[in-house]
């Protein structure tokens, strides 16, 4: 089936040429309102992104996603292994709500909060327009031969990336291993540490491929939300989108004239000055429609309204708005759809919220001895081997730890000490010793309720298994 005349632009994306050559975006400096607070947002995203690895809140880092030793903290509180089931439901939630925001505002998080564009738009692209200039003289840049101007500006502009590329490598590895850890790496020096440097400079190039040279491919090719978007999105999804009604009319969008009434003449309010082009990251016309593309930036509204401004024509030719409102001027409604998806969001967070309030300082696990059986004593006694494990989720010692049986009546005794100390965001394991009468039992398999006490105070319960004769009674 042959593609529609109109809709050609869909058989390609904007960054390849019909020969399958990158095709280079230069985009022109944006500003105005949007801009403006986007700044705010991405300076203030990036202020917490650079703070967080350092911040410690009770001793523990704000934020640390220690994927070696299986160490996470989340807003200062630690997570183990053993809290797993809670990554789980936390993934979940962040997937329904990406889910839920996309159908509602499209794919705003691109525009907004996206590291990827934070640092491409907010950061190099910023640097790159002091260096080589707005739009034009960049294009001008890149067609000069490689004379004295072009190899200092290449250079200087080059190294600046490398050096922000080296430095969020460092941040990045921070919440990885720890912001302690990586001062000591530093004060130590990068030889007493060569595998960490040299993993250190991968990450950095790495960086430093994305923003100098994959740039908006990231988001083109790569990102897999992109398309995401194509299947979330309905005509009631509030997108950046061209009003193609007013923008159109009856005789379509022309340029403008001085003192040209467009009302009377039935031209579109679009004057075809393709300053929202000129201006977009990823090199696409909005006035086609929505597009894979489309990271939502806002920078073609700013652009627009720039221009409805100077001809006299009302702003808001480009906005926020579905494609419901642009045909039918339908306000924003909260759907079924979106009720379902907020609905299944707040059991979610409900169950997330109990099983934090119900989540333990202190994990305890005793497991029997794998592979051994039961010992018959004297005096009727039976005897079951265990190893035990006690992690410890606060920043403090707990001392005197001893086990005491809550269910039956009987003794434990640990090998080498009674008591012993489960050190701070550590954990403390051996062998323990669980003896009961024979007579207490209520079967071959009896579980057992054992309390773990530190200074006489009860600070977690678990169970375990205890094998006895067979038919005993």
């Amino acid at each position: 089936m042959e593609t529609p005349p109109n809709e050609i632009f869909r058989d390609s994306i904007s960054t390849v040429t019909a020969e399958g050559k990158r095709s280079w975006i230069f985009p022109k400096k944006p500003e105005g309102r949007f801009y403006e607070w986007r700044k705010l947002v991405s300076y203030g995203l990036l202020t917490i992104l650079f703070v967080s690895p350092f911040l410690k809140i009770g001793g523990n880092q704000f934020l640390m996603f220690n994927v070696l030793e299986r160490r996470f903290n989340i807003f200062g509180q630690p997570f183990w292994p053993q809290d797993f089931h809670l990554f789980v439901i936390m993934m979940i939630i962040g997937v329904v709500f990406v889910v839920f925001f996309t159908v509602a505002f499209g794919r705003l998080f691109c525009g907004w909060i996206c590291p990827q564009t934070i640092f491409m738009e907010l950061v190099f692209r910023r640097i790159e327009y002091w260096i080589d200039g707005d739009r034009g003289k960049q294009i001008r840049l890149s067609k000069m031969p490689w004379n004295a101007e072009k190899i200092k500006k290449r250079t200087l502009k080059w190294s600046i990336f490398f050096i922000i590329s080296f430095l969020i490598a460092n941040v990045f590895l921070a919440y990885l291993i720890g912001s302690d850890q990586l001062l000591r790496y530093i004060t130590n020096g990068p030889l007493n540490h060569l595998s960490t440097f040299i993993s250190l400079l991968i990450f950095t190039g790495v960086f430093y491929f994305v923003f100098a040279w994959f740039r908006e491919q990231v988001c083109i090719i790569a990102c897999p939300y992109g398309r995401l978007q194509g299947v979330l999105l309905d005509n009631k999804s509030i997108v950046v989108a061209y009003d193609h009604k007013r923008g159109e009319k009856e005789e379509g969008r022309a340029k403008f004239k001085k003192n040209e009434d467009r009302a009377t003449t039935g031209k579109g309010d679009c004057i075809d000055c393709f300053q929202c082009v000129h201006v977009c990251p990823t090199g696409i016309d909005i006035r086609n429609g929505t597009q894979l593309e489309c990271v939502n930036c806002t920078a073609c509204i700013d652009a627009c309204d720039k221009m409805m401004d100077n001809v006299g024509l009302p702003k808001g030719l480009i906005r926020y708005a579905s494609e419901d409102n642009i045909e039918k001027k339908a306000k924003f409604t909260f759907s079924p759809r979106l009720k379902g998806y907020s609905a299944v969001l707040g059991i979610l967070t409900a169950v997330l919220i109990g099983m934090l309030f119900l989540r333990n300082d202190v994990e305890a696990r005793i497991l029997r001895l794998p592979g051994q059986l039961y010992e018959r004593k004297a005096n009727n006694v039976i005897s079951n081997v265990y190893t035990y494990k006690l992690v410890n989720k606060t920043t403090e010692d707990i001392e005197d730890v001893t086990f005491k049986i809550l269910s039956h009546n009987g003794t434990i005794s640990v090998v080498s000490h009674e008591k012993f100390t489960v050190p701070q965001q550590g954990l403390a394991e051996g062998t323990l010793f669980i003896e009961l009468n024979a007579s207490a039992l209520n079967g071959d398999k009896d579980r057992l309720e054992i309390g773990v006490y530190s200074n006489n105070d009860l600070i977690e319960t678990t169970t375990t298994a205890f094998l006895g004769p067979r038919n005993y009674r």
